[in-house]
């Protein structure tokens, strides 16, 4: 499984270690946005079926001096998010931010030729949806109304840097859609929800979420 392959790099020595034992991998800086949730979601889909590649992770706040190196050996600028393919120990390719597409990632991954599988890493952390699912049940119940729900669940998804899955993304999304655009329009409005359906929308989300939530607990550790 890919969280079984991914691997903190919290120091330039983790980061040096990394790329001389896995000199074809993919590197990956996490910023502290939604942004990130996003990419790594994207990314995921193309690095599921590669159990030839390891992947670095690099929280770039926390971890600032493994980023730094990163940079410096690569001569690349720093993003977050941002994805580094590597072959061979050199960087061969780099997306930054809403770059990192699906489309664009199926050009990268060209790149990299189909290797032997490489041994497991220490498990990942699993994302948590507990918060999620908490704000969504208080709305489904009455606990808080549908103009709360819409600012603390938008304001969640936005400030959201957790490497999720691209289904948990999918999941997380549908309700208010694009989040920056729709924060916008809340603000243009003063904050008057004009959504008919979100109601609706929430119980779906809520039914997934939990659902993937049980899956995950289910999972072997």
């Amino acid at each position: 499984m890919l969280r079984d392959r991914v691997v903190n790099l919290t120091t330039p020595e983790a980061v040096e270690s990394f790329l001389a034992n896995h000199p074809t991998s993919v590197v990956f800086k996490a910023g502290t946005c939604h942004k990130t949730m996003q990419g790594f979601g994207n990314l995921q889909e193309f690095l599921e079926p590669r159990d030839d590649l390891m992947v670095g992770v690099i929280r770039v706040v926390e971890w600032r001096a493994a980023s730094n190196l990163v940079a410096e050996r690569t001569g690349i600028v720093h993003h977050s998010p941002q994805v580094i393919m590597f072959q061979d120990g050199a960087a061969v390719f780099d997306l930054d931010n809403w770059d990192i597409t699906p489309e664009s990632l199926e050009v990268g991954f060209a790149r990299l030729p189909q290797g032997e599988s490489v041994e497991a890493a220490s498990q990942a952390a699993r994302s948590d949806l507990t918060p999620y699912l908490q704000v969504l049940d208080q709305f489904l119940s009455g606990v808080i109304d549908e103009q709360r729900f819409e600012y603390v669940y938008t304001t969640m998804f936005r400030d959201d840097a957790t490497l999720r899955s691209r289904d948990e993304v999918e999941v997380l999304g549908s309700i208010f859609g694009d989040v920056d655009r729709h924060m916008t329009m809340h603000m243009m409005m003063a904050g008057r929800a004009v959504d008919t359906g979100l109601r609706d929308k929430a119980e779906r989300a809520y039914d997934a979420l939990t659902a993937m939530a049980t899956q995950q607990q289910q999972q072997p550790a």
